[in-house]
């Protein structure tokens, strides 16, 4: 058995309360949605391509796009849709990015099929943007090597999980999440890091992906 590293650094688990809120920007056409995408905050962004995850942590892996969704419910735009259902997330490092790959996939649809900008949802089937608002706390686990790491990971809530994930990686703009980052950095562990960065956190439920995580650094330890 590999002698267990103590890291420099320990890593502190965080957690995160999260709401959603109503912004009051709504589309009724593909031009209104496509406006819109480019003036609303990061969060709006965020919540309508992560909503599933957050809502539904233990079912379907598979989060459907909100914006994917109205197209085709609401305008019948199926072949759009499609295309912004494509989109893999696990690509962009930044909000910023995903937001510009949909504005792009929108524009050239509307410059290849026109007649698109003159379709209207109906009344109760605008698309009302909503933002998501998170409050991130420190928990009282502190970890100093990847046996209690381990310990940790079982028990933490999959708020936390999700945290350490998603949300460090995405919104806060880090170049991986937060526990590959610890592994690689603190414990000098590259492979390891490396095997979770590579994880796409997207084909998991929240909890299938602690199962899966605790499984790969138990191989390490």
């Amino acid at each position: 058995m590999p002698e267990l590293i103590k890291a420099k650094e320990p890593f502190r688990f965080y957690t995160r309360l999260h709401l959603s809120e109503l912004t009051g920007f709504k589309a009724t056409t593909l031009e209104e949605l496509l406006d819109l995408m480019k003036e609303v905050p990061g969060s709006c962004i965020y919540h309508h391509t992560h909503r599933f995850l957050q809502q539904h942590q233990y079912l379907s892996p598979e989060p459907p796009n909100d914006f994917a969704y109205w197209v085709n419910s609401a305008l019948g735009e199926d072949e759009l849709a499609e295309r912004l259902a494509s989109i893999d997330t696990v690509q962009f490092s930044t909000i910023r990015g995903l937001r510009e790959e949909m504005i792009a996939k929108i524009e050239q649809y509307i410059k290849a099929n026109p007649k698109s900008k003159r379709k209207f949802a109906e009344e109760a089937q605008e698309f009302h943007f909503i933002k998501s608002v998170s409050f991130i706390l420190p928990t009282k686990y502190v970890v100093n090597d990847l046996k209690e790491f381990i310990d940790v990971l079982a028990k933490i809530t999959m708020d936390s999980v999700y945290f350490h994930i998603f949300e460090a990686r995405l919104r806060l703009e880090k170049k991986t999440n937060d526990f590959s980052y610890w592994i690689e950095t603190s414990i000098g562990n590259k492979k390891l890091a490396d095997k979770i960065a590579n994880l796409d956190p997207y084909t998991h439920t929240l909890e299938d992906l602690r199962d899966t995580l605790i499984k790969i650094i138990e191989k390490s330890v």
